[in-house]
């Protein structure tokens, strides 16, 4: 999603096809999973962990702060696509950490709202240095 949104910003894409706006997940950022699976392998002996950051956030909320960043609407952008809405669709996805958070001393340090606009602008920087005539359609 914030790949296609930086297409678009760049001009490259007119839109952004999707299912299901409302679906809700849990999205955290992968240097913090990193650091809670690094603690894990500190322990002395194995046992098992949810890594989740205990929040859950919509699909369209991500691509609200996403075309936001890049000052644009993505209601100007987005299409909603019935045949990309999942049959089975798990409306709500979200991890609970209490565990990790405890035993392992680990918690999430990027936000949400972080996480996206660090996508977006990696994805940004990403597309305006690609070589001319780079074709990332399976990227």
């Amino acid at each position: 999603m914030t790949y296609a949104a930086a297409r678009i910003k760049l001009g490259l894409e007119k839109e952004l096809r999707m299912g299901n706006l409302d679906a809700k997940r849990d999205w955290g950022y992968a240097r913090d999973y990193v650091e809670a699976m690094w603690r894990m392998l500190q322990q002395d002996k194995p046992e098992d962990f949810v890594i989740a950051t205990g929040e859950t956030h919509s699909v369209r909320e991500l691509l609200e702060i996403a075309f936001g960043h890049l000052c644009l609407d993505y209601k100007d952008f987005v299409v909603v696509d019935p045949k990309l809405v999942r049959p089975a669709e798990v409306d709500l996805l979200l991890g609970d950490s209490t565990k990790a958070r405890k035993v392992l001393g680990w918690k999430p340090t990027v936000t949400f709202e972080e996480l996206v606009t660090m996508m977006v602008d990696a994805d940004l920087e990403r597309l305006k240095h690609a070589p001319a005539g780079y074709d990332d359609s399976f990227a």
